[in-house]
């Protein structure tokens, strides 16, 4: 895999619940670099390594010791909270800055993160170029996920605490490996801000219907399988403290789903590819391969060439899984 004069992202990684799972990202972020049209792609696959692990970096900050406050609101946004008003009206009204620290400023903020790529790769700054795109990544992802986008974010007030990792990490570590990630190539998007609202609502729309699901078959399936167990009959937790759904509930939840977890994943590549291919047109198309050392480039076309077939298939060149369950 290719590496880069940056810090490894692997040697940040420590005990946090990611959204999407950490594979989650890693694997999105991989997949729409094979997405993208010459020459654009050869730069992003230059750092495929970086763009894949940074696609984690803004969990990194959240709840690393950096514990950045500003961190956790730019991760979802609680379209109930804002009231009963349209969407149109959510995105096109002034917010007192409390009130998005409250419900969440992830559109906002995708903006923003879009803004800065648009800007870094104009300047040619490469270092910029690659964290901004990782970044904004891991927030098209996360704009994806159905319970991002609501005050009912775990279930907590459905009774249904656990989800949230349920759905967005357990399910994608059992399934993802078995799912098809290849997508159409990136296409121009003519209104980013209007294309980011377009996600919002459209991921909001299935949030009832996710609850719905897990709230039936969790009434129906037997109370005392629905949690792995050790030997001596205690619910077995993950790395990070959450009670892990048994192998058959998981089954039938994602069964039950329809998809919708694997179209989900197929929806934030796309986006993520179309954003980082939108951005390079809005910065005049640069030649972001001229801040790369020519002979370095060399090295990575051809296996550029075999990388991209094991990707038509639906599979990912680099299987790497840091595991939470």
């Amino acid at each position: 895999m290719k590496r880069i004069g940056l810090v490894s992202v692997a040697a940040l990684f420590i005990v946090f619940l990611s959204s999407w799972g950490m594979w989650g990202h890693y694997a999105i972020n991989q997949s729409a670099i094979f997405s993208l049209p010459q020459p654009i792609a050869q730069f992003f696959y230059r750092h495929i390594d970086f763009i894949s692990e940074g696609g984690n970096l803004p969990d990194v900050r959240k709840y690393s010791h950096l514990k950045d406050k500003a961190e956790n609101p730019r991760h979802f946004i609680d379209i109930e909270d804002f009231g009963n008003i349209p969407f149109d009206s959510i995105r096109t009204r002034k917010w007192d800055e409390k009130s998005l620290q409250k419900w969440g400023n992830l559109p906002w903020f995708m903006s923003d993160t879009y803004k800065s790529l648009v800007n870094s790769m104009k300047t040619g700054r490469r270092t910029e170029t690659l964290f901004s795109a990782a970044e904004l990544g891991h927030y098209l992802a996360d704009a994806h996920m159905p319970l991002h986008t609501s005050s009912n974010h775990d279930g907590q007030l459905t009774n249904q605490r656990g989800i949230h990792a349920h759905w967005e990490a357990l399910l994608v570590e059992r399934y993802a490996k078995g799912y098809n990630l290849k997508v159409a190539p990136a296409t121009y998007i003519t209104n980013v801000d209007a294309e980011i609202w377009n996600i919002i609502r459209d991921t909001h729309s299935l949030v009832d219907t996710l609850l719905a699901i897990d709230r039936k078959l969790r009434s129906e399936f037997p109370a005392e399988q629905l949690y792995e167990k050790d030997k001596d009959g205690k619910v077995v937790k993950n790395k990070f403290g959450q009670w892990v759904f048994t192998k058959e509930y998981s089954e039938l939840l994602h069964k039950s789903l329809n998809g919708m977890v694997e179209k989900q994943m197929r929806k934030s590549i796309q986006q993520v590819s179309n954003f980082w291919y939108t951005a390079w047109v809005d910065a005049g198309k640069p030649d972001l391969l001229a801040m790369e050392q020519p002979e370095l480039l060399k090295r990575t076309n051809k296996q550029y060439k075999k990388d991209v077939k094991i990707w038509q298939g639906g599979q990912l060149p680099y299987q790497y899984m840091e595991k939470e369950y």
